[in-house]
């Protein structure tokens, strides 16, 4: 008899409380789920056959990766090693992945997750003859950042192979305090947003898994969570005392990952988002930009955040080797910034203060806020506080979904 929805979540809940070293939590250490995994002697992986989903982020506090890790540890049968993109060495750029290879360092067969789903991953699952699949994947919290839904993409193929799913824990950078933004809509749904959650969700990749498995999946997946302990939802990355490791190539610091969710909206516009710099999404411009911009901006009086005048010339992608003229985002005050408010306030002044603003002919921001409103609703005229009142009964009822899949405080 097939298990109910009920039963596997609930048993997954009970598995991933029985993890939790209470007296580390209560002396305030911080770990992360794999430090939580291998001190439970990788208890939930006895007798199995591993996989696991995993980027150069799966590292441990001593900047390990794990996969060195769990290979050279005769408790962990682990088989192989599934790549998303940008790959599991991280060799590939955006829109790119390592293909199927066997890893050098430990001779274990990698196989290539990106841009497969459901019955073709399934495949590769099943090819792999793995009993289990381990996901490890540093997240950022925005909706858009595509490892979230590598996630959702894995647990369904791992569903339909009929494969057991553990979701290691990690911290998200821009904090677990509230979910932000607009929700998307269905019908807007690509590998950038499957399924209609905020732009910034403010969860981790645990919580995420419990949401899809819940709320999404059209069959749950039989999910264990290993999570963190010492983690507060109020905690910026540098709480945590791990290293930070780029989960992307223009991801180079935890202050990205701040801004992200907000000025990742400039990949649908003509201007840069930073791409070919050295603080890509902090750094936007366009060629015929100018100080108007800076001083629009700032005349919002926004929380936390300033912007400066500046001029650079991206290396590679929009206006490579040209110098543009823009704005920098400097967040001065992390509990107050709000990046998606930031966002929008941002696409307004451009359009107001520079004739040449265009949004992507392929309307590639309706993908990224998840509908058409945003867009419509700037072309307008609308001001930032309109076109945030615009999402406000979506993102609470996305909200109250949300709440009931949170595992930390």
């Amino acid at each position: 008899m097939r298990p109910s929805r009920r039963t596997l979540l609930t048993a997954a809940t009970a598995a991933a409380a029985s993890l939790t070293p209470s007296a580390a939590e209560a002396r305030g250490h911080r770990r992360t789920g794999f430090e939580n995994l291998a001190a439970s002697g990788y208890e939930p992986l006895h007798g199995q056959r591993i996989g696991i989903v995993t980027n150069p982020t799966g590292i441990t506090r001593d900047a390990r990766h794990i996969v060195d890790v769990m290979h050279a540890d005769s408790r962990v049968d682990l088989r192989a090693v599934f790549g998303p993109e940008h790959g599991f060495r991280g060799t590939a750029q955006a829109g790119g992945s390592e293909g199927r290879y066997d890893d050098p360092a430990t001779g274990l067969p990698v196989y290539d997750t990106y841009l497969k789903s459901g019955r073709p991953l399934a495949d590769v699952f099943t090819a792999s003859g793995v009993d289990t699949v381990v996901f490890d994947i540093q997240d950022v919290g925005a909706r858009f950042y595509t490892y979230i839904w590598t996630l959702y993409d894995c647990m369904e193929a791992a569903q339909l192979a009929g494969k057991r799913f553990v979701v290691l824990d990690r911290p998200n950078p821009a904090t677990g305090r509230a979910a932000l933004g607009p929700v998307l809509h269905k019908e807007f749904a690509t590998f950038v947003g499957r399924q209609p959650i905020a732009q910034a969700h403010g969860m981790t990749v645990a919580e995420l898994a419990r949401l899809f498995n819940g709320e999404f999946l059209t069959e749950p997946v039989p999910l264990e969570t290993v999570p963190m302990s010492g983690w507060k939802r109020s905690d910026f990355y540098d709480a945590s005392g791990l290293p930070w490791v780029p989960p992307s190539p223009n991801m180079p610091t935890p202050d990205t990952a701040l801004v992200y969710s907000g000025t990742c909206l400039f990949e649908g516009t003509n201007l840069s988002e930073g791409r070919g710099t050295t603080r890509p999404f902090e750094l936007l411009g366009a060629e015929g930009v100018d100080r108007r911009w800076a001083a629009a901006a700032n005349e919002l009086a926004l929380p936390g955040v300033r912007f400066r005048e500046a001029y650079f010339a991206p290396t590679f992608s929009k206006f490579q080797g040209k110098t543009v003229g823009g704005v920098q985002v400097h967040v001065h005050d992390r509990a107050t910034f709000d990046p998606v408010r930031t966002g929008i306030a941002l696409l307004v002044t451009a359009k107001r203060v520079w004739s040449g603003f265009a949004w992507r002919p392929d309307h590639w921001i309706d993908k990224l806020t998840g509908s058409a409103r945003v867009r419509t609703m700037i072309d307008a005229g609308a001001d930032t506080d309109e076109v945030v009142a615009g999402w406000q009964e979506d993102l609470a009822a996305f909200r109250r979904m949300r709440r009931k899949y949170l595992r930390y405080r």
